[in-house]
């Protein structure tokens, strides 16, 4: 069964990382990125990269904008990335062997996370499956805010493979994602009418960091370990900071 395989990937402001994301997927039959609005070079570079390119500058969060790229795949089946994401030339043939006769409508896949220049083994981090190579029709995306999931109508069968992620470059990278997603989160959080009080900060600020360093063994990454520790305590803690002073002040942006 010749399966046709569509590639799409949201991207903002991603002209970096998104070269080696496309050069990755050179092997699909068809690659989409949707543009949210970029200030960079993203569009020019989509489109040097061979993509199909769409714009759609009214962000209003991850799983809303996946779900529009996801419509205008035409493939039998559909592989999600984020422009920071690269497969593997393994992944690439294991998806190739996959697709000749697929088992499952849905696949998940390892992901190998780096952060700030190190491959993480341990925090929680890997294998860290994610479900995105799915038949079209068979799965869509939640409309979440932030941390969207793939929700699917059947059992979902898992790859060997491993997805590289490369989200983590830099310090500067790392504080602008804790922002993003944090503020994100506690949005998404007070339209539900989350309520938290200021304690919930700190407490699940520090819960988060021994979750990360010690149950899920984060000091066998040595350093890096530490670094990812004290990061997802910060997330943690700006979350329901965040939360807590919307509630306190009545505003709707956190």
């Amino acid at each position: 069964m010749n399966s046709k395989l569509s590639v799409i990937i949201i991207a903002k402001n991603e002209e970096q990382k998104l070269p080696r994301c496309l050069e990755s997927v050179a092997f699909a039959d068809e690659v989409i990125v949707l543009d949210g609005g970029s200030t960079d070079r993203t569009v020019e570079v989509a489109q040097a990269g061979g993509s199909r390119v769409e714009v759609f500058a009214t962000w209003n969060g991850f799983g809303p904008q996946k779900n529009r790229v996801l419509a205008m795949a035409t493939g039998d089946w559909v592989l999600s990335l984020d422009a920071d994401e690269e497969v593997t030339p393994a992944l690439a043939a294991e998806i190739r062997e996959t697709l000749r006769q697929p088992v499952f409508d849905c696949y998940a896949i390892p992901r190998l996370s780096e952060f700030c220049g190190r491959f993480l083994r341990h925090s929680g981090w890997y294998p860290d499956y994610v479900a995105r190579l799915f038949e079209k029709g068979t799965a869509s995306f939640s409309e979440d805010l932030v941390h969207e999931r793939l929700v699917t109508r059947g059992p979902v069968g898992r790859l060997k493979q491993s997805l590289i992620h490369r989200g983590y470059r830099g310090a500067s990278d790392t504080l602008q994602k804790i922002d993003r997603y944090s503020t994100a989160w506690a949005e998404q959080a007070l339209a539900a009418g989350r309520r938290a009080g200021f304690a919930a900060a700190p407490l699940h600020g520090l819960t988060a960091f021994m979750k990360t360093y010690i149950f899920r063994l984060g000091f066998l990454d040595g350093a890096a370990g530490l670094a990812v520790a004290v990061s997802s305590a910060e997330v943690a803690y700006y979350k329901y900071f965040k939360l807590w002073l919307a509630r306190r002040t009545g505003t709707k942006q956190p």
